[in-house]
Protein backbone atom coordinates (compact mmCIF):
# COMPACT_ATOMS: atom_id res chain seq x y z
CA UNK A 1 0.00 0.00 0.00
CA UNK A 2 1.02 3.59 -0.51
CA UNK A 3 2.90 5.53 2.17
CA UNK A 4 1.26 8.65 3.53
CA UNK A 5 2.21 11.97 1.92
CA UNK A 6 1.39 14.75 4.39
CA UNK A 7 2.80 17.85 5.96
CA UNK A 8 3.62 17.56 9.66
CA UNK A 9 1.27 20.41 10.51
CA UNK A 10 -1.68 18.84 8.76
CA UNK A 11 -4.33 17.27 10.96
CA UNK A 12 -6.17 14.66 8.91
CA UNK A 13 -9.93 14.82 8.97
CA UNK A 14 -12.36 12.24 7.74
CA UNK A 15 -13.06 12.67 4.04
CA UNK A 16 -16.50 11.50 3.00
CA UNK A 17 -15.36 11.40 -0.64
CA UNK A 18 -12.35 9.17 0.02
CA UNK A 19 -14.33 7.05 2.47
CA UNK A 20 -17.12 6.46 -0.04
CA UNK A 21 -14.61 5.74 -2.79
CA UNK A 22 -12.81 3.16 -0.64
CA UNK A 23 -16.04 1.42 0.35
CA UNK A 24 -16.91 1.07 -3.34
CA UNK A 25 -13.41 -0.25 -4.06
CA UNK A 26 -13.79 -2.76 -1.23
CA UNK A 27 -17.03 -4.04 -2.78
CA UNK A 28 -15.32 -4.32 -6.18
CA UNK A 29 -12.50 -6.39 -4.69
CA UNK A 30 -15.04 -8.61 -2.93
CA UNK A 31 -16.71 -9.25 -6.31
CA UNK A 32 -13.41 -10.55 -7.63
CA UNK A 33 -13.65 -13.71 -5.53
CA UNK A 34 -16.97 -14.86 -7.08
CA UNK A 35 -15.50 -13.75 -10.43
CA UNK A 36 -12.50 -15.98 -9.80
CA UNK A 37 -14.87 -18.82 -8.89
CA UNK A 38 -16.60 -18.52 -12.26
CA UNK A 39 -13.27 -18.19 -14.07
CA UNK A 40 -11.92 -21.36 -12.46
CA UNK A 41 -15.29 -23.13 -12.53
CA UNK A 42 -15.56 -22.85 -16.30
CA UNK A 43 -12.01 -24.10 -16.84
CA UNK A 44 -12.53 -27.48 -15.17
CA UNK A 45 -14.53 -30.48 -16.35
CA UNK A 46 -18.24 -30.70 -15.56
CA UNK A 47 -17.71 -33.11 -12.68
CA UNK A 48 -15.52 -30.60 -10.79
CA UNK A 49 -17.43 -27.36 -11.34
CA UNK A 50 -19.09 -27.01 -7.94
CA UNK A 51 -15.97 -27.98 -6.04
CA UNK A 52 -14.05 -25.27 -7.85
CA UNK A 53 -16.71 -22.69 -7.02
CA UNK A 54 -16.77 -23.73 -3.38
CA UNK A 55 -12.98 -23.60 -2.98
CA UNK A 56 -13.19 -19.88 -3.72
CA UNK A 57 -16.41 -19.15 -1.83
CA UNK A 58 -15.27 -20.83 1.39
CA UNK A 59 -12.44 -18.30 1.57
CA UNK A 60 -15.02 -15.54 2.00
CA UNK A 61 -16.20 -17.22 5.18
CA UNK A 62 -12.97 -18.46 6.72
CA UNK A 63 -10.70 -15.50 6.05
CA UNK A 64 -13.30 -12.91 7.06
CA UNK A 65 -13.64 -14.39 10.54
CA UNK A 66 -9.88 -14.87 11.00
CA UNK A 67 -9.18 -11.33 9.80
CA UNK A 68 -11.44 -9.86 12.47
CA UNK A 69 -10.13 -12.14 15.22
CA UNK A 70 -6.40 -11.65 14.66
CA UNK A 71 -5.43 -11.32 10.99
CA UNK A 72 -5.68 -7.54 10.73
CA UNK A 73 -3.63 -7.14 13.87
CA UNK A 74 -0.90 -9.52 12.63
CA UNK A 75 -0.68 -7.80 9.26
CA UNK A 76 -1.09 -4.12 10.16
CA UNK A 77 -0.54 -3.87 13.89
CA UNK A 78 2.49 -2.34 15.56
CA UNK A 79 5.67 -3.83 14.12
CA UNK A 80 7.64 -6.46 16.03
CA UNK A 81 11.05 -7.28 14.60
CA UNK A 82 10.11 -6.24 11.04
CA UNK A 83 8.44 -9.65 10.63
CA UNK A 84 5.04 -9.44 12.29
CA UNK A 85 2.62 -6.89 13.63
CA UNK A 86 0.35 -6.87 16.65
CA UNK A 87 -1.96 -4.32 18.23
CA UNK A 88 -4.29 -5.74 20.86
CA UNK A 89 -7.00 -3.21 20.03
CA UNK A 90 -7.16 -4.54 16.47
CA UNK A 91 -7.86 -8.10 17.65
CA UNK A 92 -11.58 -8.64 17.30
CA UNK A 93 -11.80 -4.99 16.20
CA UNK A 94 -12.43 -4.37 19.89
CA UNK A 95 -10.41 -1.18 20.19
CA UNK A 96 -11.41 0.53 16.95
CA UNK A 97 -13.80 3.47 17.10
CA UNK A 98 -16.08 4.21 14.18
CA UNK A 99 -14.44 7.60 13.58
CA UNK A 100 -10.85 6.53 14.23
CA UNK A 101 -8.75 7.37 11.16
CA UNK A 102 -6.09 5.17 9.62
CA UNK A 103 -2.81 6.94 10.50
CA UNK A 104 -1.86 9.48 7.86
CA UNK A 105 -5.06 9.14 5.85
CA UNK A 106 -8.56 10.54 5.72
CA UNK A 107 -10.45 7.23 5.88
CA UNK A 108 -11.60 5.34 8.99
CA UNK A 109 -9.66 2.36 10.27
CA UNK A 110 -12.72 0.21 9.60
CA UNK A 111 -12.63 1.17 5.92
CA UNK A 112 -8.94 0.36 5.59
CA UNK A 113 -9.46 -2.92 7.42
CA UNK A 114 -12.33 -4.08 5.23
CA UNK A 115 -10.48 -3.09 2.05
CA UNK A 116 -7.47 -5.13 3.13
CA UNK A 117 -9.77 -7.98 4.14
CA UNK A 118 -10.84 -8.46 0.52
CA UNK A 119 -7.19 -8.87 -0.49
CA UNK A 120 -6.75 -11.50 2.20
CA UNK A 121 -9.87 -13.32 0.98
CA UNK A 122 -8.92 -13.66 -2.67
CA UNK A 123 -5.28 -14.65 -2.16
CA UNK A 124 -5.85 -18.24 -0.91
CA UNK A 125 -8.69 -18.58 -3.42
CA UNK A 126 -6.13 -18.01 -6.19
CA UNK A 127 -4.21 -21.08 -5.01
CA UNK A 128 -7.21 -23.37 -5.49
CA UNK A 129 -6.98 -23.30 -9.29
CA UNK A 130 -3.77 -25.33 -9.19
CA UNK A 131 -5.40 -28.08 -7.10
CA UNK A 132 -8.53 -28.74 -9.18
CA UNK A 133 -10.14 -32.20 -9.27
CA UNK A 134 -8.30 -33.85 -6.42
CA UNK A 135 -8.37 -32.17 -2.98
CA UNK A 136 -10.75 -32.92 -0.11
CA UNK A 137 -12.90 -29.93 0.73
CA UNK A 138 -12.31 -30.29 4.48
CA UNK A 139 -8.55 -30.54 3.92
CA UNK A 140 -8.66 -27.44 1.71
CA UNK A 141 -10.58 -25.52 4.36
CA UNK A 142 -8.01 -26.44 7.01
CA UNK A 143 -5.22 -25.45 4.64
CA UNK A 144 -6.79 -22.00 4.16
CA UNK A 145 -6.95 -21.47 7.93
CA UNK A 146 -3.30 -22.40 8.42
CA UNK A 147 -1.98 -20.74 5.28
CA UNK A 148 -3.42 -17.28 5.84
CA UNK A 149 -2.24 -17.40 9.47
CA UNK A 150 1.30 -18.58 8.83
CA UNK A 151 1.97 -17.18 5.36
CA UNK A 152 -0.37 -14.41 4.20
CA UNK A 153 -0.67 -12.30 7.35
CA UNK A 154 3.12 -12.13 7.95
CA UNK A 155 3.92 -11.48 4.27
CA UNK A 156 1.33 -8.68 4.13
CA UNK A 157 3.12 -7.10 7.09
CA UNK A 158 6.53 -7.43 5.41
CA UNK A 159 5.32 -5.65 2.29
CA UNK A 160 2.73 -3.13 3.49
CA UNK A 161 2.99 -2.87 7.26
CA UNK A 162 4.90 0.12 8.63
CA UNK A 163 8.08 -1.43 9.95
CA UNK A 164 7.94 -4.52 7.73
CA UNK A 165 11.39 -5.36 6.37
CA UNK A 166 10.39 -5.13 2.68
CA UNK A 167 8.55 -1.86 3.33
CA UNK A 168 11.64 -0.37 5.02
CA UNK A 169 13.92 -1.68 2.27
CA UNK A 170 11.91 0.24 -0.30
CA UNK A 171 10.39 -2.66 -2.21
CA UNK A 172 7.56 -1.27 -4.36
CA UNK A 173 4.35 -3.29 -4.43
CA UNK A 174 1.45 -0.99 -5.19
CA UNK A 175 -1.38 -3.51 -4.85
CA UNK A 176 -0.09 -7.03 -4.36
CA UNK A 177 2.43 -8.41 -6.86
CA UNK A 178 4.44 -10.01 -4.06
CA UNK A 179 1.94 -10.24 -1.20
CA UNK A 180 -0.89 -11.61 -3.35
CA UNK A 181 0.21 -13.08 -6.68
CA UNK A 182 3.74 -14.36 -6.10
CA UNK A 183 2.60 -15.49 -2.66
CA UNK A 184 -0.34 -17.48 -4.07
CA UNK A 185 1.54 -18.81 -7.11
CA UNK A 186 4.48 -20.05 -5.05
CA UNK A 187 2.08 -21.63 -2.56
CA UNK A 188 0.29 -23.41 -5.39
CA UNK A 189 3.57 -24.83 -6.64
CA UNK A 190 4.54 -25.99 -3.16
CA UNK A 191 1.24 -27.81 -2.63
CA UNK A 192 1.08 -29.56 -6.01
CA UNK A 193 4.64 -30.83 -5.57
CA UNK A 194 3.40 -32.55 -2.40
CA UNK A 195 0.01 -33.91 -3.48
CA UNK A 196 0.98 -34.97 -6.99
CA UNK A 197 -0.78 -35.06 -10.33
CA UNK A 198 -4.38 -35.63 -11.26
CA UNK A 199 -5.37 -39.09 -12.44
CA UNK A 200 -4.96 -39.06 -16.20
CA UNK A 201 -2.66 -36.03 -16.37
CA UNK A 202 -1.04 -35.85 -19.83
CA UNK A 203 -3.27 -38.73 -20.97
CA UNK A 204 -6.92 -37.77 -20.65
CA UNK A 205 -8.39 -34.62 -22.22
CA UNK A 206 -9.06 -32.07 -19.48
CA UNK A 207 -10.52 -29.23 -21.51
CA UNK A 208 -12.67 -26.42 -20.03
CA UNK A 209 -16.32 -27.41 -19.92
CA UNK A 210 -17.71 -23.86 -20.27
CA UNK A 211 -15.72 -21.16 -22.01
CA UNK A 212 -18.62 -18.67 -21.64
CA UNK A 213 -18.30 -19.14 -17.88
CA UNK A 214 -14.56 -18.50 -18.14
CA UNK A 215 -15.16 -15.28 -20.06
CA UNK A 216 -17.78 -14.15 -17.53
CA UNK A 217 -15.31 -14.75 -14.71
CA UNK A 218 -12.54 -12.90 -16.55
CA UNK A 219 -14.88 -9.95 -17.13
CA UNK A 220 -15.79 -9.78 -13.45
CA UNK A 221 -12.13 -9.97 -12.48
CA UNK A 222 -11.24 -7.18 -14.89
CA UNK A 223 -14.08 -5.03 -13.52
CA UNK A 224 -13.23 -5.68 -9.88
CA UNK A 225 -9.52 -5.15 -10.47
CA UNK A 226 -10.07 -1.41 -10.86
CA UNK A 227 -11.02 -1.34 -7.18
CA UNK A 228 -8.15 -3.68 -6.37
CA UNK A 229 -5.57 -1.41 -8.01
CA UNK A 230 -6.89 2.15 -7.99
CA UNK A 231 -8.17 1.79 -4.43
CA UNK A 232 -4.75 0.83 -3.11
CA UNK A 233 -3.65 4.47 -2.93
CA UNK A 234 -6.40 4.89 -0.31
CA UNK A 235 -7.73 8.10 -1.79
CA UNK A 236 -7.74 10.43 -4.80
CA UNK A 237 -6.07 13.57 -3.49
CA UNK A 238 -2.95 13.61 -5.71
CA UNK A 239 -3.80 11.83 -8.97
CA UNK A 240 -1.91 8.58 -8.37
CA UNK A 241 -5.13 6.55 -8.09
CA UNK A 242 -6.39 7.70 -11.50
CA UNK A 243 -2.96 6.93 -13.01
CA UNK A 244 -3.24 3.41 -11.62
CA UNK A 245 -6.77 3.09 -13.03
CA UNK A 246 -5.55 4.03 -16.52
CA UNK A 247 -2.52 1.76 -16.34
CA UNK A 248 -4.69 -1.15 -15.23
CA UNK A 249 -6.80 -0.87 -18.38
CA UNK A 250 -3.85 -0.26 -20.68
CA UNK A 251 -1.67 -3.12 -19.44
CA UNK A 252 -4.57 -5.59 -19.46
CA UNK A 253 -5.45 -4.76 -23.05
CA UNK A 254 -1.81 -5.05 -24.15
CA UNK A 255 -1.37 -8.39 -22.39
CA UNK A 256 -4.50 -9.86 -23.97
CA UNK A 257 -3.35 -8.83 -27.46
CA UNK A 258 0.16 -10.13 -26.82
CA UNK A 259 -1.11 -13.50 -25.58
CA UNK A 260 -3.40 -13.86 -28.61
CA UNK A 261 -0.56 -12.90 -30.95
CA UNK A 262 1.67 -15.54 -29.40
CA UNK A 263 -1.11 -18.10 -29.69
CA UNK A 264 -1.69 -17.29 -33.34
CA UNK A 265 1.99 -17.66 -34.19
CA UNK A 266 2.54 -20.73 -32.01
CA UNK A 267 -0.71 -22.64 -32.50
CA UNK A 268 -2.44 -21.00 -35.43
CA UNK A 269 -5.56 -19.74 -33.61
CA UNK A 270 -6.70 -17.01 -31.23
CA UNK A 271 -8.73 -18.74 -28.52
CA UNK A 272 -11.24 -17.38 -26.04
CA UNK A 273 -9.34 -19.11 -23.24
CA UNK A 274 -6.21 -17.31 -24.41
CA UNK A 275 -7.98 -13.95 -24.39
CA UNK A 276 -9.22 -14.49 -20.84
CA UNK A 277 -5.86 -15.79 -19.61
CA UNK A 278 -3.97 -12.96 -21.29
CA UNK A 279 -6.19 -10.37 -19.65
CA UNK A 280 -5.60 -11.90 -16.22
CA UNK A 281 -1.84 -12.02 -16.86
CA UNK A 282 -1.88 -8.30 -17.61
CA UNK A 283 -3.91 -7.54 -14.51
CA UNK A 284 -1.45 -9.51 -12.40
CA UNK A 285 1.65 -7.84 -13.86
CA UNK A 286 0.39 -4.27 -13.53
CA UNK A 287 -0.75 -4.79 -9.94
CA UNK A 288 2.65 -4.09 -8.34
CA UNK A 289 3.94 -1.71 -11.00
CA UNK A 290 1.01 0.44 -12.12
CA UNK A 291 1.68 3.31 -9.72
CA UNK A 292 5.33 3.59 -10.75
CA UNK A 293 5.16 3.39 -14.56
CA UNK A 294 3.71 5.64 -17.25
CA UNK A 295 0.90 4.47 -19.58
CA UNK A 296 3.53 3.66 -22.21
CA UNK A 297 5.40 1.69 -19.58
CA UNK A 298 2.15 -0.09 -18.74
CA UNK A 299 1.84 -1.20 -22.38
CA UNK A 300 5.35 -2.65 -22.17
CA UNK A 301 4.63 -4.40 -18.86
CA UNK A 302 1.40 -5.88 -20.22
CA UNK A 303 2.89 -7.02 -23.52
CA UNK A 304 5.87 -8.68 -21.86
CA UNK A 305 3.63 -10.44 -19.34
CA UNK A 306 1.22 -11.59 -22.05
CA UNK A 307 3.93 -13.35 -24.05
CA UNK A 308 6.01 -14.75 -21.20
CA UNK A 309 3.02 -16.00 -19.20
CA UNK A 310 1.67 -17.71 -22.32
CA UNK A 311 5.02 -19.43 -22.68
CA UNK A 312 5.17 -20.28 -18.96
CA UNK A 313 1.88 -22.20 -18.83
CA UNK A 314 3.40 -24.91 -21.01
CA UNK A 315 6.25 -25.55 -18.61
CA UNK A 316 4.09 -27.89 -16.52
CA UNK A 317 4.14 -30.46 -19.33
CA UNK A 318 7.90 -30.17 -19.69
CA UNK A 319 8.67 -30.44 -15.97
CA UNK A 320 5.75 -32.67 -14.99
CA UNK A 321 4.05 -30.63 -12.25
CA UNK A 322 0.26 -30.61 -12.53
CA UNK A 323 -0.79 -26.98 -12.21
CA UNK A 324 -4.41 -27.61 -13.17
CA UNK A 325 -5.50 -24.08 -14.12
CA UNK A 326 -2.12 -22.38 -14.62
CA UNK A 327 -1.85 -20.52 -11.33
CA UNK A 328 1.93 -20.84 -11.41
CA UNK A 329 2.23 -19.80 -15.03
CA UNK A 330 -0.02 -16.76 -14.74
CA UNK A 331 0.03 -15.53 -11.14
CA UNK A 332 3.52 -16.45 -9.99
CA UNK A 333 5.25 -15.63 -13.28
CA UNK A 334 3.07 -12.56 -13.88
CA UNK A 335 3.69 -11.32 -10.35
CA UNK A 336 7.46 -11.79 -10.71
CA UNK A 337 7.52 -9.95 -14.04
CA UNK A 338 5.39 -7.05 -12.82
CA UNK A 339 7.50 -6.63 -9.71
CA UNK A 340 10.89 -6.83 -11.40
CA UNK A 341 9.94 -4.59 -14.32
CA UNK A 342 9.50 -1.74 -11.85
CA UNK A 343 13.29 -1.70 -11.69
CA UNK A 344 13.36 -1.03 -15.44
CA UNK A 345 10.27 1.07 -16.21
CA UNK A 346 9.66 3.17 -13.08
CA UNK A 347 9.27 6.70 -14.40
CA UNK A 348 9.81 8.70 -11.23
CA UNK A 349 6.62 10.68 -11.81
CA UNK A 350 4.06 8.34 -10.28
CA UNK A 351 3.76 7.17 -6.70
CA UNK A 352 7.34 8.24 -5.88
CA UNK A 353 10.42 9.74 -7.48
CA UNK A 354 12.09 6.32 -7.84
CA UNK A 355 13.39 5.77 -11.38
CA UNK A 356 14.15 2.51 -13.10
CA UNK A 357 17.08 1.63 -15.34
CA UNK A 358 15.47 2.91 -18.53
CA UNK A 359 14.79 6.30 -16.92
CA UNK A 360 18.32 6.86 -15.64
CA UNK A 361 17.88 5.36 -12.20
CA UNK A 362 20.37 2.52 -12.50
CA UNK A 363 19.74 -0.94 -11.04
CA UNK A 364 19.30 0.02 -7.40
CA UNK A 365 15.52 -0.41 -7.41
CA UNK A 366 15.77 -3.59 -9.48
CA UNK A 367 17.86 -5.28 -6.78
CA UNK A 368 15.41 -4.18 -4.11
CA UNK A 369 12.60 -5.72 -6.14
CA UNK A 370 14.58 -8.94 -6.49
CA UNK A 371 15.00 -9.16 -2.73
CA UNK A 372 11.27 -8.80 -2.13
CA UNK A 373 10.26 -11.16 -4.93
CA UNK A 374 12.51 -14.07 -4.10
CA UNK A 375 12.10 -13.82 -0.33
CA UNK A 376 8.32 -14.05 -0.62
CA UNK A 377 8.56 -16.79 -3.24
CA UNK A 378 10.88 -18.98 -1.17
CA UNK A 379 9.00 -18.50 2.11
CA UNK A 380 5.59 -19.17 0.60
CA UNK A 381 6.72 -22.20 -1.42
CA UNK A 382 8.45 -23.91 1.51
CA UNK A 383 5.84 -23.06 4.14
CA UNK A 384 2.97 -24.13 1.87
CA UNK A 385 4.64 -27.42 1.00
CA UNK A 386 5.19 -28.16 4.70
CA UNK A 387 1.55 -27.35 5.52
CA UNK A 388 0.29 -29.57 2.69
CA UNK A 389 2.57 -32.40 3.82
CA UNK A 390 1.34 -32.21 7.41
CA UNK A 391 -2.31 -32.14 6.38
CA UNK A 392 -1.78 -35.00 3.95
CA UNK A 393 -0.16 -37.14 6.64
CA UNK A 394 -2.84 -36.35 9.22
CA UNK A 395 -6.30 -36.19 7.63
CA UNK A 396 -5.33 -36.78 4.00
CA UNK A 397 -5.24 -34.09 1.34
CA UNK A 398 -6.57 -35.97 -1.68
CA UNK A 399 -9.82 -37.70 -2.50
CA UNK A 400 -9.65 -41.35 -3.54
CA UNK A 401 -8.89 -42.25 -7.12
CA UNK A 402 -12.41 -43.59 -7.62
CA UNK A 403 -13.91 -40.33 -6.35
CA UNK A 404 -11.64 -38.33 -8.60
CA UNK A 405 -12.64 -40.34 -11.64
CA UNK A 406 -16.36 -40.41 -10.89
CA UNK A 407 -16.45 -36.73 -9.96
CA UNK A 408 -15.35 -34.69 -6.97
CA UNK A 409 -18.60 -32.68 -6.96
CA UNK A 410 -20.72 -35.69 -6.09
CA UNK A 411 -18.14 -37.13 -3.70
CA UNK A 412 -17.46 -33.95 -1.72
CA UNK A 413 -20.67 -31.94 -2.05
CA UNK A 414 -23.38 -34.50 -2.92
CA UNK A 415 -24.40 -32.28 -5.84
CA UNK A 416 -23.75 -31.79 -9.52
CA UNK A 417 -23.47 -28.50 -11.39
CA UNK A 418 -25.98 -29.32 -14.12
CA UNK A 419 -29.20 -31.32 -14.12
CA UNK A 420 -29.47 -32.66 -17.65
CA UNK A 421 -32.66 -34.61 -16.87
CA UNK A 422 -34.69 -31.41 -16.70
CA UNK A 423 -36.37 -32.57 -13.50
CA UNK A 424 -35.18 -29.56 -11.52
CA UNK A 425 -34.54 -29.52 -7.82
CA UNK A 426 -34.91 -27.59 -4.60
CA UNK A 427 -32.44 -26.07 -2.22
CA UNK A 428 -31.41 -29.41 -0.79
CA UNK A 429 -32.12 -31.40 -3.93
CA UNK A 430 -31.83 -35.12 -3.71
CA UNK A 431 -30.58 -35.04 -0.12
CA UNK A 432 -33.99 -34.01 1.24
CA UNK A 433 -36.43 -34.50 -1.61
CA UNK A 434 -40.07 -33.77 -0.61
CA UNK A 435 -42.61 -36.54 -0.51
CA UNK A 436 -44.23 -35.38 -3.71
CA UNK A 437 -41.04 -35.89 -5.73
CA UNK A 438 -38.86 -38.49 -4.06
CA UNK A 439 -41.78 -40.74 -3.12
CA UNK A 440 -43.04 -40.73 -6.67
CA UNK A 441 -39.64 -41.67 -8.04
CA UNK A 442 -39.30 -44.62 -5.58
CA UNK A 443 -42.12 -47.22 -5.59
CA UNK A 444 -43.30 -48.32 -2.15
CA UNK A 445 -43.43 -51.94 -0.96
CA UNK A 446 -47.22 -52.06 -1.49
CA UNK A 447 -46.81 -50.81 -5.04
CA UNK A 448 -44.26 -53.51 -5.71
CA UNK A 449 -46.63 -56.25 -4.40
CA UNK A 450 -49.49 -54.97 -6.52
CA UNK A 451 -47.29 -54.91 -9.59
CA UNK A 452 -46.17 -58.46 -8.90
CA UNK A 453 -49.81 -59.66 -8.53
CA UNK A 454 -50.77 -57.97 -11.78
CA UNK A 455 -47.84 -59.60 -13.55
CA UNK A 456 -48.83 -63.00 -12.16
CA UNK A 457 -52.44 -62.59 -13.35
CA UNK A 458 -51.28 -61.57 -16.83
CA UNK A 459 -48.96 -64.58 -16.97
CA UNK A 460 -51.81 -66.91 -15.92
CA UNK A 461 -54.12 -65.51 -18.58
CA UNK A 462 -51.47 -65.96 -21.26
CA UNK A 463 -50.85 -69.56 -20.13
CA UNK A 464 -54.58 -70.33 -20.29
CA UNK A 465 -54.83 -68.94 -23.82
CA UNK A 466 -51.85 -71.00 -24.95
CA UNK A 467 -53.33 -74.19 -23.36
CA UNK A 468 -56.65 -73.64 -25.19
CA UNK A 469 -54.85 -73.21 -28.51
CA UNK A 470 -52.86 -76.39 -27.96
CA UNK A 471 -56.02 -78.41 -27.05
CA UNK A 472 -57.77 -77.24 -30.22
CA UNK A 473 -54.85 -78.39 -32.34
CA UNK A 474 -54.89 -81.84 -30.70
CA UNK A 475 -58.66 -82.26 -31.22
CA UNK A 476 -58.28 -81.28 -34.84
Amino acid sequence: MAPAIMLAADAPRLSSANTGFMLICSALVMLMTPGLAFFYGGMVRVKSTLNMLMMSFISLGIVTVLWVLYGFSLAFGTDHGSLLGWTSGYAGFSGIGKTDLWPGYTIPVFVFAVFQLMFAVITPALISGALADRVKFTAWSLFVVLWVTIVYFPVAHWVWGTGGWAFKLGVIDFAGGTAVHINAGAAALGVILVIGRRTGFKKDPMRPHSLPLVMLGAGLLWFGWFGFNAGSWLGNDDGVGPLMFVNTQVATAAAMLAWLGYEKLRHGACTTLGAASGAVAGLVAITPSGGAVSPLGAIAVGAIAGVLCAMAVGLKYRFGYDDSLDVVGVHMVGGILGSLLIGLFASGSGQSDVKGLFYGGGLDQFWKQCAGVFAVLAYSLIASAVLAFLIDKSIGMRVTEDEEISGIDQAQHAETAYDFSGAGGGVLGALTAPAGTAAQSRPSAQDKKQDEKQDEKQDEKQDEKQDKKRSKKVDA
